[in-house]
């Protein structure tokens, strides 16, 4: 890990994922743990960058006039910190990440963030793809239970579990927050 050159990454840790719609969810300390490395970040005076996810539709819990659009104030943005919105699961479609990335020579990234199989793994998958050394921490990322084209239903522990296991090694290490810790200092 290149400790002059990073950044942390905080992907949709928004109310809106407080909405009971989303059903059961696994790793409730997801959102205290983004926190405890978000002040090792802070503390460090490393960048941080927050993605929100937003949409067009009046309806949606991600309605930037909604109070689902919100960022959680457990882990809320300072004033120098960068955010930038998307529309879609990856962070790096529509959005100037992989620019702002490369203008600042950060070459490694650490990810957390909500939810496991869905932006968090796409944004993973494509920041090892564009070449970024990426760490993902599994315990600050939670999943919900889903259901599959054949109505078979995974629970939220199943769901996060695999997601991590597609990812690790070809993607991205695979951390806690603890490990994540132990690293860097």
């Amino acid at each position: 890990m290149d400790k002059e050159n990073n950044a942390l990454i905080i992907i949709d840790v928004q109310k809106a994922f407080d909405d009971t719609k989303w059903g059961e969810r696994n790793n409730l300390n997801a959102e205290e743990n983004i926190r405890k490395i978000l002040e090792l970040w802070r503390e460090k005076d490393w960048p941080i960058i927050y993605i929100q996810h937003t949409s067009d539709n009046p309806n949606s819990v991600f309605y930037p006039l909604n109070e689902g659009f919100a960022i959680k104030e457990t882990v809320k943005p300072a004033d120098a910190d960068v955010i930038f919105t998307k529309k879609v699961n990856s962070s790096f479609i529509g959005t100037n990440l992989e620019g702002y990335l490369k203008e600042n020579r950060i070459s490694t990234v650490v990810i957390t963030g909500l939810t496991t199989p869905h932006c968090v793994s796409t944004t993973t998958r494509m920041s090892g793809n564009l070449g970024f050394d990426t760490y993902l921490i599994s315990d600050a990322t939670a999943a919900f239970g889903l259901k599959d084209q054949n109505d078979n239903y995974y629970d939220a522990d199943t769901i996060h579990n695999i997601s991590l296991a597609t990812l690790n090694d070809e993607f991205a290490t695979i951390l806690t927050t603890n490990q994540l810790w132990n690293h860097i200092k």
